[in-house]
């Protein structure tokens, strides 16, 4: 099969690998860029507890001062494993959704248990924060990423999916759903998707790509994508 993704290449390296040791045809283009933000400086003792629902979170945060022994909630398994990469040791991992995070959460840290920090990424497409704090949580988030679209394709690219359109296509979250669809847009790709699978991380990013025909739509968490193939 062929397959496109959508994440940057850091994130994309390791599935496309496995995809092509599968035999698949994979193709990458990437409709976000992920630049760190400055941030304030902060004091990490403060926290008992620190929040990812993302792994350029992770990657944008400088970890050299904060305890490895921090409780540490991640969304999924991808964030998970670059937090054990960087040092963190108590780390509790949801299935690859925000709602779930939440639970983990509440499940596993009390109100009284001491401070969270959120670290996060300007756009956010549940408000965790807000939620935990109206649930009793001290809690403090701190932005230290921003996902830029990306708005110019390599034309040679473009020709080249247009002569084999990919049978399936991962995306991974509304920004990159709304980019994605804004790029198809502006190289008149839109009839182009009949015949392929679109594979989303939740309703909400599917939505977004409506717009476009596709022979199926399906959801899935990250680390499903493997899984997801013999569905097709």
């Amino acid at each position: 099969m062929h397959i496109l993704l959508t994440r940057s290449l850091e994130d994309s390296y390791e599935i496309i690998l496995k995809f092509q040791r599968l035999g698949h045809k994979v193709s990458h283009m990437p409709v976000i860029d992920i630049k760190k933000i400055d941030y304030e400086n902060l004091k990490f003792s403060e926290f008992k507890g620190i929040i990812f629902t993302s792994s350029n979170a992770i990657k944008c945060l400088d970890v050299s001062s904060i305890d490895k022994n921090i409780n540490c909630f991640c969304v999924g398994s991808i964030t998970e494993r670059k937090a054990r990469n960087v040092g963190f040791q108590n780390v509790y991992s949801a299935d690859g959704n925000v709602n779930n995070l939440k639970e983990l959460i509440l499940q596993n840290f009390s109100q009284k248990d001491g401070k969270l920090l959120y670290v996060s990424g300007e756009i956010i497409s549940v408000s965790l924060d807000k939620d935990l704090i109206s649930d009793g949580y001290s809690l403090q988030r701190l932005v230290n990423y921003s996902a830029d679209p990306i708005e110019e394709l390599n034309q040679k690219f473009i020709d080249e999916l247009k002569s084999s359109m990919p049978d399936i296509v991962y995306v991974y979250s509304q920004n990159s759903a709304k980019n994605f669809l804004k790029l198809i847009k502006k190289y008149q790709l839109v009839d182009y998707w009949m015949n392929t699978n679109l594979m989303c991380i939740g309703e909400k990013t599917s939505s977004m790509l409506n717009a476009i025909k596709w022979k199926k739509i399906f959801l899935f968490n990250p680390g499903e994508e493997e899984f997801l193939l013999y569905r097709v």
